[in-house]
């Protein structure tokens, strides 16, 4: 992968999904029309016949159509199988005659969006027309993300338009072509080990191993084994000799996950191998040279003498040439629903499936979940979605509930937003949303929020 990949593909332009073309080859008609529409808030142009719609509609016609059956030379039905040949999925709503009934619903059989009878009251034009208008968004938006996940590639999970994404990108541009150690800071879920994967892969040693450890999931025992190596006989079960990952990713990368969980024995150990470039493996007095790059990653900040507990300061200072923070996926929210597509898209095809549609349900849990597992727990709920096994039906609600309900539905979703935003802290969301300490926690009882999901964690 070359530097230059790292850079996110510009976002397709898109323009406002609010536009209602209306054909007719009466003016009288037109007219009356355009007027009840425009009045509504839509963006609204017409055409007077059906070949002069095709030339104003294309693949992704950011609004609906609505049309007259009856036309000469070309008619609506006509026109709706011409236009599900440019788009299969744009809304073309029929206006009909008591007599066009039948061929109107035959039509949305085919995949019409909706017929209005005449004469029909000029409210029921502009509800229908809004309704398309939400179906036409959602599919857009769909096809948007489903466009930047496959130019995204494996830059995943560097991807993303939010601000801190953007600087993470241009600082590991600069850094791997460095050839400096660096440590990687982040949240458990956030893309620790991606980082260290672009630094490698961007960088002079691409062509060498990269090789990953995780300090945290072995025994101190074989821990030292597995980083130092050992000769045969070395210890007890010691049968042959094995080339530790010190040595084997000479040339290379070395990336060295929860490094804070490291043995303070093994730590002593490494900070020699940092400091002279060599590896002595168990059992030998053989110094062995090498030649790596370390990235080390830790969820703790060992800056803080409170934090780094039994981690040794020298062994901090000796790896933190440079630091680097993964910024957790609250911090860029904005990013969420693009990894989402990709996450899906990449499990659709390891299912062999179909991707899903982003639907309302999606939409609102995406847009609302605190995300405390960041990229790891998007990737697991996008791959649920794929199977049909998420349970949304709850996220459905706000479409059809009363007005009553919708209010409490927003206000409980305003304040997850605040929690997110300001990590759980207490004093911030409260003064963000403005309201007294007591009704806040009035307010999280009543909606079954659960503060604590807010707050960062460490493991």
């Amino acid at each position: 992968m070359n530097a230059d990949r790292s850079s996110v593909p510009p976002k397709p332009s898109t323009a406002p999904v609010n536009r209602v073309l209306f054909v007719d080859d009466d003016p009288a008609m037109r007219a009356a029309n355009l007027q009840t529409l425009e009045l509504a808030g839509f963006d609204v142009e017409a055409a007077g016949g059906a070949a002069e719609a095709l030339e104003r509609v294309s693949a992704d016609f950011p609004g609906v159509v609505v049309t007259d059956v009856r036309m000469p030379v070309m008619d609506g039905l006509e026109l709706f199988r011409r236009l599900r040949e440019k788009d299969p999925d744009l809304p073309v709503i029929f206006i009909t005659g008591h007599g066009d009934v039948d061929m109107a619903v035959a039509a949305m059989h085919d995949g019409a969006y909706d017929f209005l009878a005449k004469p029909y009251p000029a409210e029921r034009l502009a509800t229908t027309v809004r309704n398309a208008l939400d179906k036409r968004r959602l599919v857009l938006d769909n096809r948007r993300l489903t466009r930047l996940a496959q130019e995204a590639g494996e830059n995943l999970p560097l991807i993303g338009e939010a601000p801190a994404m953007q600087r993470l990108r241009k600082t590991l541009r600069h850094l791997a072509t460095a050839d400096v150690d660096v440590l990687v800071l982040g949240e458990t879920g956030a893309g620790k080990e991606v980082v260290a994967q672009a630094l490698h892969a961007w960088g002079a040693r691409h062509a060498h191993p990269f090789v990953a450890l995780n300090c945290g999931a072995l025994p101190d025992t074989v821990l030292e084994s597995e980083l130092f190596g050992h000769e045969a006989g070395a210890f007890t079960g010691a049968q042959r000799r094995r080339v530790g990952r010190i040595e084997y990713s000479s040339g290379g990368t070395l990336f060295l996950d929860e490094i804070e969980s490291m043995p303070l024995s093994a730590q002593v150990k490494l900070l020699r191998v940092l400091e002279t470039r060599t590896v002595s493996p168990l059992g030998t007095n053989e110094v062995r040279p090498v030649d790596l790059r370390v990235v080390a990653a830790t969820k703790v900040d060992l800056s803080d003498p409170a934090q780094r507990g039994t981690f040794r300061a020298d062994l901090f200072h000796r790896l933190n040439v440079v630091t680097v923070r993964v910024p957790p996926l609250r911090e860029r929210r904005e990013d969420v629903p693009l990894l989402f597509a990709y996450f899906a898209s990449q499990a659709a095809a390891r299912f062999k499936m179909e991707p899903p549609a982003v639907t309302p349900a999606v939409r609102h849990h995406l847009r609302t979940h605190a995300w405390p597992g960041n990229v790891r727990e998007l990737m697991h709920y996008a791959e649920r979605v794929v199977l049909g096994i998420e349970e949304t039906g709850e996220d459905d609600a706000p479409q059809q509930a009363s007005l009553p309900e919708r209010v409490e539905r927003y206000e409980a979703e305003l304040i997850r937003e605040a929690l997110a935003r300001h990590r759980g802290d207490v004093k911030a969301t409260l003064q963000a949303l403005g309201i007294p300490r007591k009704t806040f926690y009035d307010k999280l009882q009543r909606h079954g929020i659960d503060r604590s999901a807010f707050v960062p964690r460490e493991g």
